[in-house]
């Protein structure tokens, strides 16, 4: 059945045009993830589609009696308790016999005081509020705006599994590329007023993009390559042009007129990278504290060269204080920090306060460096800024009246000119979207350098980084072989459930447990109990085997140079490659004979 239909609607907040003639449906089960630039149309057509704001031409025609719940990104607040807002007028017996009413409740509001007023809450919390609110509803069509917005990677997980159980047919704007995958079967990208619509969740969207985009780029090569014979044609001179047929001039015209401008996209460069010692960070038997609270205690913990960690734990657990320890913004309550002589960091914070609101873009990154050497050219401040999309006037705009998404590039622009060798980013995927976070993916994919990442967005630290830690609120900084999939099954044992959300059922019996810190850990009961000596030597096999592990990464990053230079010469090549083979599978052995000495002693 259909629920929703939009015809030839179109709406423009004065030259920006944002929806232009769009004409498309919703029905009866499509689980549908928008997608598209910050600023381009996504808030606006959901919102058009549930009917909260009138096109300026067109229909938007719902279904007879159609229920539509919808999550705005801002929303306003009664004054009333968090149960009355949630739940409403619903007597107890009624909402508490309701399994769906109590998996929100357990899911979003867990441990919280029903009978707390709305006005104590934060605004992340007013925002896990309404969403319960609108959850714990019956509705044909759920209609969400970021709706992964202040939430964890627990609560992100949690909230997948809820939506893949309900019937109801779904409409999500969201920039996280792991939800969207989860929960999503179609894509609608909102692009330049039109909705281009993919079948698919995100990956099936990428591939179809993909493919859409060659096709487009040869059927342009052939353009390009008509227009250059009908450039060529008219400039043979002004006596030979004046004989020319109208036609021919008038169509070369129409060519070179119709030639499309660049794409308005945020490009990132690679940046030189200084050089690092053996020593970058080493906290040996740190304590760390947030008033009475003691975050992390006795950690011992190396941050080496060209490590690429990515930082998880539950909320107050004390990921930014780990960060900020490390940047050196605040001291250790016990124990000692090492940093090495070669360091030269950036910290990208969650704060935008840091940037002076009466600022341009243009003082701001001139603040930094006026001339960055990419290659072998060199490109001034105001070019840069166009690469990272400030354009034109963009650049003269008081940082305070720019959007939360320019504020971010602009921050990693500041900090990418400056060539830090190492980088801790808290939440950077904040108000970036999904173009913009591909880029940045990109080149942190081949940054030389040292990265912590304390980030929500599943996807993107698992595509960044080469390993996970996380704090479990126990005061130790765990090691994760397992990655994300471990952290929430590991959570799942914490808090006594039997299913984890977010992971596959045979994903739940997650690797075995590797505190990097000092401090105890409860073992699993199946854990054979070893020795304090056994424990000692397997966990010095463990450094041996990482050391061995890392020189093998530096050989295979040296043979794919060697390979690249020897691209004619195929017996070189072969003889590389044969190295390069030889080592992955060293490589391979090594990380199993690791994992096997991990689960062997119960970390």
């Amino acid at each position: 059945m259909n629920l929703v239909n939009l015809q030839e609607v179109s709406l423009a907040y004065g030259p920006l045009v944002l929806l232009d003639g769009v004409s498309l449906g919703v029905d009866e089960g499509d689980r549908i993830g928008v997608v598209g630039r910050n600023g381009g149309g996504k808030s606006t057509l959901v919102s058009v589609l549930a009917q909260t704001t009138e096109p300026d031409s067109g229909r938007v025609i719902h279904n007879r009696g159609l229920r539509v719940g919808f999550l705005h990104q801002r929303d306003s607040f009664p004054d009333t308790t968090v149960g009355a807002y949630v739940l409403g007028d619903r007597a107890e017996h009624e909402w508490a016999g309701d399994p769906r009413v109590r998996d929100v409740l357990r899911g979003l509001l867990g441990g919280w005081d029903l009978g707390a007023g709305m006005d104590t809450l934060s605004g992340g919390e007013r925002r896990r509020a309404a969403l319960a609110r609108l959850l714990t509803g019956e509705h044909d069509l759920i209609v969400l705006d970021e709706p992964t917005n202040h939430l964890d990677i627990e609560g992100i997980a949690w909230l997948a599994d809820h939506l893949n159980a309900r019937k109801e047919a779904l409409v999500v704007v969201t920039h996280d590329r792991w939800f969207l995958d989860a929960v999503t079967n179609r894509t609608w990208e909102v692009v330049d007023g039109r909705v281009e619509r993919y079948e698919g969740g995100y990956a099936a969207y990428v591939l179809a993009k993909a493919e859409r985009e060659r096709l487009a780029a040869a059927a342009e090569e052939r353009r390009q390559n008509l227009m250059r014979k009908e450039l060529a044609w008219l400039r043979r001179g002004p006596q030979a042009r004046s004989s020319k047929p109208k036609f021919r001039v008038d169509a070369a015209n129409a060519l070179i007129a119709d030639v499309p401008p660049l794409r308005n996209t945020v490009e990132l460069v690679g940046f030189a990278s200084a050089r690092l010692g053996k020593t970058v960070i080493d906290l040996e038997h740190v304590d760390l504290r947030a008033g009475d609270t003691t975050l992390l205690e006795d950690l011992t913990w190396q941050l080496g060269p060209g490590d690429r960690v990515g930082l998880v734990g539950v909320n107050g657990a004390g990921k930014t204080s780990l960060l900020r320890l490390l940047a050196a913004e605040r001291e250790a309550d016990g124990g000692r920090v090492r940093r090495g002589r070669t360091v030269k960091l950036a910290h990208l914070s969650q704060n935008l306060a840091e940037l002076d609101p009466g600022m341009r873009p243009l003082e701001a990154v001139n603040e930094v460096r006026q001339f960055v050497t990419i290659g072998k050219r060199e490109f001034t401040a105001g070019q840069m800024l166009e690469r990272f999309g400030f354009r034109g006037d963009r650049q003269w705009t008081p940082i305070g009246d720019l959007s939360g998404g320019e504020r971010r590039r602009l921050q990693l622009l500041r900090l990418l000119m400056d060539e830090p060798n190492v980088v801790l980013l808290d939440e950077p995927t904040n108000d970036l979207d999904i173009e913009t976070l591909n880029e940045l993916e990109d080149l942190l994919d081949g940054w030389p350098g040292s990265l912590v990442v304390v980030s929500h967005d599943r996807y993107f630290l698992e595509r960044v980084t080469d390993r996970t830690l996380a704090l479990m609120g126990d005061r130790t900084l765990a090691f994760l072989p397992g990655g994300v999939d471990e952290y929430l099954a590991r959570r799942a044992r914490q808090e006594g459930r039997d299913t984890v959300p977010g992971v596959a059922a045979s994903g739940s019996d997650a690797s075995a447990d590797d505190n990097v810190s000092g401090g105890a850990e409860e073992a699993s009961d199946a854990a054979p109990v070893v020795s304090a000596a056994e424990r000692r030597a397997a966990q010095k096999e463990m450094q041996r085997l990482e050391r061995r592990m890392d020189r093998i990464g530096t050989r295979e990053e040296e043979l794919h140079a060697l390979m690249a230079e020897a691209a004619d010469d195929y017996t070189r090549l072969a003889d590389l490659d044969s190295e390069l083979k030889t080592l992955q599978a060293e490589k391979e052995e090594l990380e199993e004979r690791w994992l096997a000495e991990a689960e062997r002693i119960g970390e």
